[in-house]
């Protein structure tokens, strides 16, 4: 399947509905919202026909989430993966892996080595951390938020020497 840059998709209420389906492990979006996070981000990719979403941001894009702005506290550089979505259609079938691989050869290009995310740990989100374990991410910080009822694992892996938290 081919991975296309969501940057040049004008119509993306598809990959929005796909993101409002799966709110309960990102977020629930508006159209402006989305639009605007689209915007931001450095990396923002798609399999069409809705099929997966990935956005990510570099450490110096202009995004707010609680997330990104922990892992600019602590990180030089980095590209932080806000989302990644797989429709339940085309789950097991590696796109998540592609995405992937995609950020991690932007990450390379762009002289960056440390890829981080966050993971729910309640509510628990278990195919997702075997995905990110199987990828060699490591946990490096954890937040709990809505008086509890929502905690996430930090997590980052280093491709390769480059990137580094700050000391």
């Amino acid at each position: 399947m081919e991975i296309l840059d969501l940057h040049d998709q004008p119509d993306r209420s598809a990959l929005l509905a796909l993101n409002n389906l799966n709110a309960r492990e990102t977020s629930l979006l508006t159209m402006e919202r989305f639009d605007q996070l689209v915007g931001a981000a450095g990396v923002a990719l798609y399999c069409s026909p809705a099929a997966a979403l990935l956005l990510a941001f570099e450490e110096s894009d202009d995004y707010d989430g609680r997330h990104f702005l922990w892992f600019r506290g602590r990180f030089d550089r980095f590209i932080y993966i806000d989302r990644v979505i797989v429709a339940a259609s085309f789950r097991r079938h590696g796109l998540g892996r592609l995405l992937y691989a995609d950020v991690f050869r932007r990450a390379q290009q762009l002289g960056c080595n440390t890829i981080v995310c966050e993971v729910n740990v309640e509510p628990p989100n278990p195919s997702s951390d075997q995905f990110h374990k199987a990828l060699g991410f490591e946990e490096v910080g954890r937040a709990t938020m809505e008086n509890g009822a929502k905690t996430v694992r930090y997590l980052s892996v280093a491709l390769s020497a480059g990137c580094t938290a700050k000391t």
